[in-house]
């Protein structure tokens, strides 16, 4: 499906969690959107970088919104306010070792969602999520606990990843449907954590989809795949409610 859908954005939105304010924006597609994804980029991003852009784009030919807060550590959220990539992933490898974010990440994008949803014509729509690499570290704590969320679209982690521990009880507890994704050749995660880990999932509805290839961002295909995972489940949780 093309991605060349006119959509607006990055917008600001005002978002406060525990007290502090968090750096969030959104996209819109041109026309109302029937649908909101959150996305949570990798270690080395920020909120506005080209891999939210991208899923942006993708997203918003499909209908649906897009909103995105700075992770622990990255964007605005820095004293520097740096962007440089391997400035984030350095200091995100250290929080990610400190528990920086364990559990407040969650809170933070349950409040940006809370903002999105306070905007006319959001408050009723079907959410999904996606975020891969440090998405997923933090993302299934998230998942865990946000029954909002309808689907989800997740994965590049295994629990060979140092201080991950804590993932493992999360993961039990996710209930909405996963698309999982690991690229078969990633030197950051053993193969058999990230088995472990996708087996650990306590979604009935979860797929596993390997790619060839190291460790990058959602894509091409792999990001097309992703989307359509999310706006099929998506869908199916609006007709549910509708037959409720």
């Amino acid at each position: 499906m093309s991605t060349s859908q006119a959509m607006t954005g990055p917008t600001p939105l005002d978002v406060t969690s525990a007290s502090v304010s968090i750096p969030t924006v959104y996209w819109a597609p041109a026309q109302a959107p029937w649908g909101v994804v959150i996305s949570c980029h990798g270690g080395s991003g920020h909120k506005m970088s080209a891999g939210n852009q991208a899923i942006a784009a993708v997203c918003a030919s499909r209908g649906l919104a897009v909103v995105a807060i700075d992770g622990p550590v990255h964007g605005d959220r820095r004293e520097d306010r740096s962007t440089d990539p391997q400035r984030a992933i350095e200091s995100y490898r250290e929080a990610w070792k400190q528990g920086v974010g364990r559990t407040s990440i969650g809170d933070d994008m349950s409040a940006a969602l809370d903002a999105l949803q306070a905007l006319p014509g959001y408050g009723d729509l079907p959410v999904g999520y996606i975020g891969v690499s440090m998405g997923t570290g933090y993302g299934i704590p998230f998942l865990s606990r946000e029954r909002r969320v309808a689907a989800a679209a997740i994965g590049l982690w295994g629990m060979s990843y140092p201080a991950s521990e804590h993932l493992w009880e999360h993961a039990r507890r996710i209930e909405c449907p996963v698309w999982f994704t690991q690229q078969w050749d990633d030197p950051k995660f053993e193969r058999s954590s990230t088995f472990e880990l996708f087996d650990t999932i306590g979604a009935k509805d979860k797929r596993l989809v390997a790619y060839p290839g190291g460790h990058v961002e959602l894509e091409g295909e792999r990001l097309q795949d992703a989307v359509d995972f999310l706006e099929k489940r998506m869908r199916a949780a609006v007709k549910s409610v509708r037959a409720a």
